[in-house]
């Protein structure tokens, strides 16, 4: 008998999580050669134990060997549901617990929802479905707890028809009124990404907690409606619900999408208020947020007041170094931390090839991409080898890059190709190009930035015939160019301004400052870089097109509504022109404002006449 138990016991070490031998798959459940009443003293001892064991996996392993050595049976159901709920609550891999899962003669509701639970919070949230069916098969009803669980496993996977087959059966049992129910689906919905139906099932809850707004300001913030998020979070504060920090978080990613920096500082002022600066993963979000608004000094002095700081504070303040154009400052940042001996994780990595990228330091690039193989053991994947790319194709050298891409040791993704592509278009390899395009139709076909670059590229050859075929071709196939649009903050709203927008109701005077800004930068020399406008059409044309980009009009805006030395922050959703990059050069000296554009790619902090990425980007 104490063979057969100990061979058992080497099963439930199996690295396989849903062995074909298990008594799992079998709907007869074991029996027990010797079973143990749980009443006996041997059972008590052991479930006093496992009560009492803590936090400890080496001791719960202990008192499961010696349940063994004392002659308990596997398949006793006491021991095994304690066994499998200390197990799953310390976060074992789940071949363990399920292995004891599988032999237990008779598991309850409490048994299956346990495991249900450890699927649902594991790397492999699958099984957890797998294991509802077989659970409904063996007639054991699901009660409160294991639809929370069952619905983390589907928002997990995103599988939103499985979601609504869970939500109907929900409403069927009679569970769709219980608060942590709702706040599953919630979460479910969002995660899937159907924001609009987690807030509609939000707008029909006759009582919502605090996990209830977090669900749909989180979902809104992570699904590019960040203007919902925080107009949900205004309503939050009228009904008299306090924040919590991971509010704070949603809150913090919707303004650093929307640049909306005034909400965003005074969201930090919560955060001192209600004492939260000392929860990393909120310094983590507000560094980030600062970054993202341009803010640069106040990401940096964040950064200097964390008491504790990880990978992601380091790697965050270095992306956002690099991507504000101060690539020395991202470097020398990633010494010190080299210096004060962290381990640089990927992450990190990318950040720094980013930095020397977007600052044009072609040597230096390759120099950090050979010492994170070499000395860190970091094998390269593939946003790495994205930005070797990126650091030659900015850099002028396009064969490079092409040739680097032909040796790359994984197979390059649409981006790679993409890359490519841009650098074909900024420096005209047009040869080149076209194959570029070539190859991004087969990993991504319709995206319509793909057709504009190979049209940008034919245009800047004077190939009009060629232009007008390919943009036939995008009717066709029912492509549209993404419209650009300019985003600004001013008075606690954001405002979108798109090319030649007059739905603003102050537009006149708004195209009066326009054309006051362009009188004065001709009289600084200013002349419109008309090989932007890439159409067949006369100069005067062409430089009445580029007078009402969206960044232009943003720039009047602001010049008219905010007082004199104000800083002006934009955020595009494209990357900014030539001639709107020269037009904001010569704005910054003649109006005397610091003006800070985010467009698709990095920021450009204009000052005095100058741009803190060198007419580099």
């Amino acid at each position: 008998m104490k063979k057969a138990k100990c061979r058992s016991y080497g099963s439930m070490l199996s690295k396989h999580p849903l062995p074909r031998t298990s008594c799992f798959y079998s709907t007869t459940p074991p029996t027990s050669s010797s079973p143990h009443k749980p009443e006996s003293l041997l059972v008590k001892k052991c479930i006093f134990l496992l009560q009492n064991c803590g936090s400890s996996k080496l001791k719960l392993r202990q008192i499961h060997a010696f349940s063994i050595r004392h002659g308990v049976p596997l398949n006793d159901p006491y021991i095994g549901k304690h066994l499998i709920y200390n197990l799953v609550s310390l976060s074992a891999p789940m071949s363990y617990p399920h292995n004891i899962f599988s032999c237990i003669r008779s598991s309850n509701v409490f048994t299956w929802n346990t495991m249900i639970r450890g699927y649902a919070e594991s790397e492999r949230p699958e099984p957890a479905l797998q294991l509802y069916r077989q659970m409904r098969a063996s007639c054991i009803q699901p009660d409160t707890h294991t639809y929370p669980f069952l619905l983390k496993a589907v928002a997990k996977l995103a599988d939103v028809r499985i979601g609504e087959i869970v939500h109907s059966t929900v409403i069927r049992n009679g569970y769709d009124s219980l608060a942590f129910v709702q706040n599953s689906l919630l979460h479910m919905y969002a995660a899937c990404g159907l924001v609009d139906s987690a807030h509609k099932a939000f707008e029909l809850m006759s009582e919502r907690d605090i996990v209830a707004w977090n669900s749909v300001i989180n979902g809104f913030a992570l699904n590019g409606k960040p203007n919902e998020a925080l107009t949900l979070f205004r309503e939050m504060g009228l009904e008299g619900v306090k924040p919590d920090g991971y509010t704070v978080l949603s809150l913090l990613s919707a303004c650093a999408e929307l640049g909306a920096l005034a909400l965003g500082r005074r969201v930090h002022v919560y955060m001192v208020k209600v004492g939260l600066t000392d929860n990393l993963h909120v310094n983590n979000a507000l560094l980030d947020f600062y970054a993202k608004c341009g803010s640069i000094r106040e990401a940096r002095k964040v950064f200097d007041e964390m008491k504790e700081r990880n990978a992601v504070s380091w790697s965050s303040l270095i992306v956002g170094l690099a991507v504000n154009g101060f690539g020395e400052e991202a470097l020398e940042l990633f010494k010190e931390m080299e210096t004060e001996e962290l381990v640089p994780s990927e992450v990190t990595f990318v950040g720094v090839l980013y930095a020397c990228s977007h600052c044009g330091m072609v040597d230096e690039g390759f120099s950090y991409f050979k010492r994170m193989k070499q000395k860190y053991g970091i094998v390269p994947k593939i946003e790495h080898h994205g930005c070797i790319v990126d650091l030659l194709s900015r850099a002028g050298l396009v064969k490079e890059a092409y040739q680097y891409i032909r040796k790359m040791p994984l197979q390059p993704n649409a981006v790679i190709w993409r890359t490519l592509l841009g650098a074909c278009a900024m420096h005209g390899h047009l040869t080149l190009g076209e194959y570029a395009r070539a190859q991004v139709l087969k990993l991504e076909p319709g995206y319509s930035g793909d057709y504009v670059l190979l049209s940008n590229l034919y245009a800047s050859e004077q190939r009009w015939s060629d232009v007008h075929v390919l943009r036939r071709k995008m009717v066709r196939d029912g492509v549209k160019k993404i419209p650009g649009y300019s985003l600004v903050e001013f008075g606690n709203h954001v405002y979108e301004f798109l090319m030649g927008d007059r739905s603003h109701p102050q537009s006149d005077q708004i195209y009066a400052m326009l054309a006051e800004i362009t009188k004065r930068l001709r009289l600084e020399g200013y002349a419109p870089h008309t090989k932007n406008v890439l159409a067949d059409i006369e100069e005067e044309e062409k430089e009445n097109a580029l007078s009402y980009h969206s960044e232009k009009i943003a720039v009047a805006f602001m010049l008219l509504k905010t007082a004199s030395g104000t800083p002006i922050r934009i955020v595009k959703n494209l990357r900014i022109c030539a001639d709107c990059h020269l037009a904001i050069k010569l704005t910054s000296k003649v109006f005397e404002r610091e003006i800070i554009v985010r467009d698709q790619s990095r920021f450009h902090h204009f000052r005095d006449g100058f741009c803190s990425c060198r007419d580099y980007w």
